[in-house]
């Protein structure tokens, strides 16, 4: 079987494999995968399907996007992008709110400076939190103290 042109990515692999002290066949268990299959990648012989990289990913406790872009999945320009936005969506220190302005921020930010978002430019269908009624005037601060539930610290509602 002749080995695909899948980048370095089965070389790539073994590393973190190894580097997370994993036999081939903890990954593939962890990862929901065979070991056969697995030991293919490894060596080039197949091509995983972005699914089958996300698995792998998440076993071994690495980006997927990563090995998106070593498998030629994902453009490497776009790859910077998608870390930022998923850091941001993992930080726990912020609520979903603050997430979704912080994402606005850096989409502006990015068109600004004539980058188009890897999600679409302007995500046509969604809401932005002018639409949504935060900001001056408004009920609901944007930056006000909110409780564990959602709902805005120190006002009454109705």
């Amino acid at each position: 079987m002749a080995s695909l042109n899948v980048g370095n990515l089965g070389e790539y692999l073994r590393e973190q494999r190894r580097n997370a002290q994993l036999s081939l066949r903890q990954l593939a268990d962890a990862a929901g995968v065979s070991n056969p299959y697995l030991s293919q990648i490894e060596r080039g012989l197949r091509k995983p399907s972005a699914e089958v990289l996300q698995q792998v990913a998440k076993a071994l406790r690495i980006s997927a996007e990563t090995l998106y872009v070593r498998a030629g999945i994902l453009d490497e320009r776009d790859r910077d992008e998608l870390e930022t936005r998923a850091v941001i969506i993992a930080d726990p220190s912020m609520n979903e709110r603050q997430k979704a302005v912080l994402l606005q921020i850096y989409d502006s930010f990015r068109k600004e400076n004539g980058f188009e978002t890897a999600t679409g430019a302007a995500d046509p269908g969604a809401e932005s939190v002018a639409d949504k009624g935060s900001g001056p005037g408004s009920d609901t601060p944007v930056d006000g103290p909110r409780t564990a539930g959602g709902s805005d610290a120190g006002h009454n509602s109705p």
